[in-house]
């Protein structure tokens, strides 16, 4: 944290109040992290684990550890040190041959420069403590790992050497531990301002109090234009789209965004809009699906964080007069959803001619991989791609726009700008990441009743989402 930000050290230690709540979507990342740290001990099974009790009591994990290494113990989980008041808790401490050997374990894919960062950390605070460490690695997820009927422990993880890279970092941590503890101690909060550093490398929880001087519509909106330029503009005194310079280059689509803004109007190509819709034939579908992203497969035959879906829903209308009906599937976590999902998709959509998605690079693509996965379905499957067009492509390309949409061409901005009455706000499960969160997180529940309501709510969101676009449909045919 005070490498990112000396304020958001400061805020942690002294404000912790001000956090933002974490959302289901992160707390299903972090939750991962543990889970795959967990398993990744099965690389080297049998340790003792150093964990303390709770997080109050680190002094039982320094003891443990301490009595542990002086007596030689193999492997250790979560070993605990501490050195001039800082601690350090490495995931995998193992002896082999007499030499001590340190493992560091990562839910990513691929070792990343703050892994770095936090690994010569845990070496600067072990090695100073009195341990002698051989060796250095960070273990993470092989992503081209492909689950046979059991997990194979050492295809799923890589193991990858870094301690050089830790030595050549020793005088800098040393430097930056000093300058953290510095901040701690300081009575006022420090005084750096907002920036890129604010979600590189990770989204700091603090943003909603660091930034609540920026105004709801910012700069910071405008569509497609790089976060340095926008920081270039916010130090320059500009926040607003009223402090811009009438000369400030804007693309066409920016441009569009502050007018629209600034004149409270909304822009209609209704030409275009008439001649897309001459492509669309009934019976209509309109389709969504949702996808899950285990970070270790569950399931035979898949991938780390492959998409998975595991719902879609369906609504068919067979003329402009005839009522709309509604199809829905929606998997278990125990078992391999992606079969039946096929099945009842390719009965669902079988009377449609046009299938309308919003995004059709995200359906085409989990609908490929599933040829892939299943070749036996290939061609009916095949037969569902050729008739699917976006919906999104309207309000992508800005032939529909309201200054209530602020730059974005997302279904749950254009939804309710487009039709008020319907939004997510009242709904459980009101987006994609939460969704995920919630049919994973059934995998460990226990209590029946309370999985019913989540699979009830799943059911809800994704039916809004394609009840959603019939009705953005329906405004279009009516302009």
């Amino acid at each position: 944290m005070g490498t990112q930000c000396p304020k958001r050290l400061w805020l942690y230690k002294k404000r912790p109040e001000l956090r933002a709540e974490i959302s289901e979507s992160q707390q299903l990342i972090f939750e991962k992290g543990t889970d795959v740290g967990l398993l990744a001990r099965e690389i080297f099974p049998g340790g003792k684990d150093a964990t303390p009790s709770d997080y109050r009591h680190f002094d039982e994990a320094f003891r443990m550890t301490g009595e542990w290494v002086s007596s030689g113990e193999p492997v250790i989980y979560e070993a605990a040190f501490v050195y001039n008041g800082v601690m350090a808790a490495l995931d995998i401490l193992v002896k082999k041959r007499g030499r001590w050997y340190g493992y560091e374990v990562k839910s990513s894919t691929e070792v990343k420069e703050q892994h770095i960062m936090d690994a010569a950390l845990q070496y600067y605070v072990m090695v100073n403590s009195g341990l002698v460490l051989k060796d250095f690695g960070i273990i993470h997820i092989n992503n081209e790992y492909e689950r046979q009927h059991m997990l194979d422990y050492s295809g799923l993880f890589q193991i990858n050497p870094v301690k050089a890279e830790i030595l050549g970092q020793q005088d800098l941590t040393k430097n930056q531990l000093i300058r953290c503890q510095e901040i701690v101690q300081l009575k006022d909060i420090p005084a750096t301002g907002i920036g890129i550093h604010c979600s590189d490398p990770y989204a700091c929880e603090f943003t909603g109090h660091c930034w609540q001087h920026i105004p709801e519509v910012s700069v910071f909106d405008l569509s497609r234009l790089p976060l340095n330029k926008k920081f270039e503009l916010y130090n320059n005194g500009i926040s607003r789209f009223d402090q811009l310079a009438a000369d400030y280059v804007l693309s066409p689509a920016q441009a569009l965004q502050v007018k629209a803004y600034l004149e409270q109007y909304t822009h209609i190509d209704v030409p275009v809009i008439r001649q897309w819709l001459t492509q669309l034939t009934y019976p209509l579908g309109f389709m969504d699906f949702e996808t899950f992203m285990p970070a270790v497969p569950l399931y035979y035959k898949s991938r780390p964080y492959q998409h998975i879906p595991f719902q879609f829903s369906v609504h068919v209308q067979h003329n402009a007069e005839s009522a709309v009906n509604h199809e829905a599937f929606l998997g278990y976590p125990e078992e391999d959803p992606r079969q039946g999902f096929i099945k009842a998709l390719i009965k669902a959509t079988a009377t449609c001619n046009t299938i309308l998605v919003y995004n059709k690079a995200f359906e085409t693509c989990r609908l490929k991989e599933l040829q892939q996965h299943f070749p036996e379905y290939s061609g009916k499957i095949q037969i569902i791609l050729e008739k699917i067009i976006d919906l999104m492509e309207p309000f992508q390309k800005k032939w529909y726009y309201t200054a209530s949409m602020n730059g974005s061409y997302s279904i749950k901005v254009v939804l309710p700008a487009l039709v008020p009455e319907l939004n997510y706000k009242e709904l459980s499960i009101c987006d994609g990441g939460t969704a995920m969160a919630a049919f994973e997180g059934m995998l460990n529940m226990k209590d029946a009743e309370e999985k019913e309501k989540i699979r009830t709510a799943l059911l809800e969101y994704c039916k809004l989402d394609t009840w959603g676009m019939v009705r953005i449909l329906e405004k279009l045919l009516s302009i």
